[in-house]
């Protein structure tokens, strides 16, 4: 190329626009040819007019000259490009290709105001040039400068346009790349990444909420899995977090709890943990109180309620469930409306997408904030009356949530367990616990110190009043030690020797505060699944290892293994050495090599009881959920049918805690049903009788075999499918999604002659 551009050919518009595409498709070559180029591009517009498509390919040479690392020459080069093409002064640091990016360079090309669009272009040269894991003093005085130049206004309004458009695909697809390397149309453009890192932590220096709602879900993005890289780009990710832990009040925390949450990579969590703690220390709280003292209200004043007066209309923002929320209208007669009024999203466009954007927040903060609270049960927490009942029972958002649980109340000697009903505390009498006051403590209540009689009772109470609680808590499965435990004395084996599906397994790990390493066919060391109980001093570990021995097979394309194997469940003291094993077996140890002394576990007699049910609870949940003998696919066998003796076992075998709680409900639900004379329950299975035949729901699995030979039936449930509440059916529980399965399966069979599916008929009536 350099050859023919020293001939200084009479090039055409194709020929010009070819040898550019060729110049931005060999990045490492722009020193060796930018000098020809801009006498080639001199020459043709000497003799010709440049075409839009031209003018536009000519600026991309200039950005692509000053993106990443510049020099005096490539600085000048790119200027006399631009001064070509009759693009103006100034070079926006951004490569075009990727939504975002676009949308950026439109934005400050077409900048009426010469004076913002210079501090724009300064600005994006600040950020492009961010470095190291936080802002220094001095960058955060040139960046709040510019913002001065741009106007905060301005600037909100550009980011939060450009922000929602990274997780867009890219305008541009790059069509070729190593069959070794990551697809680079699943990654951010380094340069572009840098810009995006600089505009994150200026969204951090000024609080605003819409900017620390737009940051998380820039942060989602690129923490986002890519194939062979992990996240997708972590040094965004980061300084969204960063920015987070930085902005002025108590709202971004609300939002740093949302991503501690939703973000599953350790590292990430590590981030995400060091910002909590930094906010903490910023407004002189406590640190361990930070979140729950942090919880947005998002505009409600009443407990689940938020009313907004627009046009004469009446919004209510309302909190329906653990996880739904709706928004209804009002005329001004008087009267309900159904949809949006037209008046207000013609005169009211701004107060409408505000209450639309916290509508989405406080749905999301539900379940955040449900997964919090069940996880008190292990921080031994402990509050006084008046601070309690100002941040769950009369929370705006978490009293929804608050409510519906049973909470215990100690005043000296008198210990008593109630829950909010009818505008009081009450117990499970009804009796009105009329002595709450300054001098109460409270914590979430837990089955294990209950008799079974209390508990029950507990249960009938809350199902005659129909409360339905956003988690297990009268229905809490509790574990107690196991004569075979107590022979083991340090160990349990309740949970051993189960095949689980490695990345549910992981993400479950994830959502239940356990720490986790997938596992890639390697000859590498890894430490077990952990759970810290800083709380109690002790730490507990569930031993898991990688299964399979063939590449490709038993793993991913990137060497993860599909499937991993569950050991022993183990307590260790929180400053014990840590345990590793070899990623395909081989046995824990304290260390990867060497001859330390190994730790010494607990004696399971000494954990305390509580902590014990809540491990082995969360173990049962493991296996319960992410167990191969959970698929209905897995009837073979899997791989080579290796599996099939286990996931026959599994799938029809005996009741674990969770799925004998599954049965309890079952039998005070079934007679319900609108189904219920054709359902009962025998032994381990729900047995439903169709018209066609009558079939056995295995209350552990899910899985169905048909009377009267044993053939099983495979029904894969539609991903994310749930039990409707067909027949209006009261749950006591949300959460269990198989016992959701279960109902959904029962309300299918039972009217077997309905079924339209071929597959399922043609099981059902023996054609194949």
């Amino acid at each position: 190329m350099t050859a023919v551009l020293r001939r200084r050919l009479p090039f055409d518009h194709a020929d010009l626009m070819a040898l550019l595409a060729w110049s931005l498709r060999q990045p490492l070559h722009y020193f060796y040819v930018a000098p020809q180029l801009i006498k080639a591009v001199e020459g043709y517009t000497k003799e010709h007019e440049l075409t839009p498509e031209l003018r536009e390919r000519i600026g991309e040479l200039a950005q692509h000259l000053v993106s990443g690392y510049t020099t005096a020459d490539t600085r000048r080069w790119a200027k006399k490009l631009r001064e070509l093409a009759g693009l103006r002064s100034g070079t926006v640091p951004l490569v075009a290709g990727e939504a975002w990016s676009d949308v950026a360079i439109h934005d400050v090309e077409t900048e009426d105001d010469e004076g913002r669009r210079t501090a724009w272009v300064e600005l994006l040269g600040l950020c492009a040039g961010a470095s190291g894991a936080k802002p220094s003093a001095r960058w955060r005085k040139d960046v709040e400068r510019h913002l001065e130049g741009i106007g905060f206004g301005p600037f909100k309004e550009a980011v939060l346009r450009w922000f929602p458009l990274v997780e867009r695909p890219r305008t541009r697809p790059i069509e070729e790349w190593s069959e070794w390397a990551p697809d680079p149309n699943l990654l951010i453009e380094d340069s572009n990444a840098d810009v995006l890192k600089g505009l994150a932590w200026a969204c951090g220096l000024q609080e605003d909420a819409e900017l620390s709602r737009a940051l998380t879900a820039l942060a989602l993005s690129a923490y986002k899995k890519v194939p062979q890289v992990g996240a997708r780009c972590v040094r965004v990710g980061n300084a969204c977090v960063w920015a987070l832990g930085n902005m002025p009040g108590m709202g971004p925390i609300g939002q740093l709890a949302l991503l501690k949450v939703r973000v599953k990579a350790g590292t990430a969590q590590k981030g995400v943990e060091k910002a909590l703690a930094a906010a903490a220390a910023r407004l002189g709280l406590p640190e361990d109180e930070i979140e729950e003292m942090s919880v947005p209200s998002y505009g409600m004043t009443e407990v689940g309620l938020r009313r907004e007066a627009l046009g004469g209309f009446t919004a209510e923002l309302a909190v329906t469930g653990t996880s739904s929320v709706e928004i209804r209208w009002t005329r001004p007669d008087g009267k309900a409306q159904k949809s949006v009024p037209k008046a207000v999203k013609e005169e009211h466009a701004q107060g409408l997408g505000e209450l639309k954007g916290a509508s989405k927040d406080v749905q999301k903060m539900l379940t955040v904030q449900r997964d919090r609270i069940e996880n008190l049960y292990l921080e031994a927490k402990v509050w006084p009356y008046g601070v309690w009942r100002e941040r769950y029972l009369d929370h705006p958002l978490v009293g929804t949530l608050a409510r519906r649980l049973i909470w215990r109340f100690t005043d000296g000697d008198r210990t008593v367990a109630g829950v909010w009903y009818g505008g009081r505390m009450v117990d499970r009498t009804g009796r009105v616990l009329s002595w709450l006051g300054d001098s109460t403590r409270v914590e979430l209540w837990h089955p294990i110190g209950e008799t079974p009689d209390e508990v029950m009772a507990w249960r009938d109470w809350l199902a005659e009043l129909e409360i339905r609680q956003p988690f297990k808590q009268a229905h809490r499965e509790v574990y107690l030690l196991t004569d075979a435990e107590r022979n083991t004395r340090v160990y349990s084996n309740r949970f051993a020797a189960h095949v689980l599906k490695q990345h549910q397994f992981n993400a479950l790990c994830s959502a239940r505060g356990w720490k986790n390493s997938l596992r890639l066919m390697v000859d590498d060391e890894y430490p077990p699944a952990t759970r810290h109980l800083p709380a109690h001093g002790l730490r507990a570990e569930l031993w898991v290892e990688g299964l399979g021995e063939d590449y490709g097979t038993d793993t991913t394309e990137a060497g993860t293994y599909l499937y991993v194997a569950t050991d022993q469940v183990r307590f260790y003291g929180s400053d014990a050495r840590e345990n590793y094993a070899h990623a395909g077996g081989g046995g824990y140890g304290p260390v990867v090599y060497g001859a330390a002394a190994a730790a010494e576990p607990l004696a399971l007699e000494e954990v305390p009881p509580l902590v014990f049910s809540e491990a082995m609870r969360d173990a049962d949940l493991f296996v319960g959920v992410a167990s191969v003998g959970n698929d209905p696919n897995w009837s073979d066998g899997g791989p080579e049918g290796r599996y099939r003796d286990y996931w026959t076992s599994y799938s029809f075998g005996e009741l674990s805690a969770t799925a004998r709680t599954r049965a309890q409900v079952l039998e005070k639900l079934v007679p319900r049903l609108k189904i219920g004379d054709r359902c009962r329950l025998e032994e381990r299975f729900l047995v439903v009788r169709g018209d066609v035949r009558t079939y056995r729901i295995h209350l552990g699995s899910g899985n169905i075999l048909m009377e009267p030979n044993d053939q099983y039936l495979c029904i894969v449930p539609a991903s994310g499918s749930a039990f409707g509440g067909n027949g209006n059916v009261f749950l006591p529980f949300e959460g269990d999604r198989t016992l959701a399965v279960v109902l959904s399966k029962a309300f299918l069979l039972a009217s077997d002659r309905d079924i339209k599916d071929p597959t399922i008929l043609s099981q059902i009536h023996g054609t194949r």
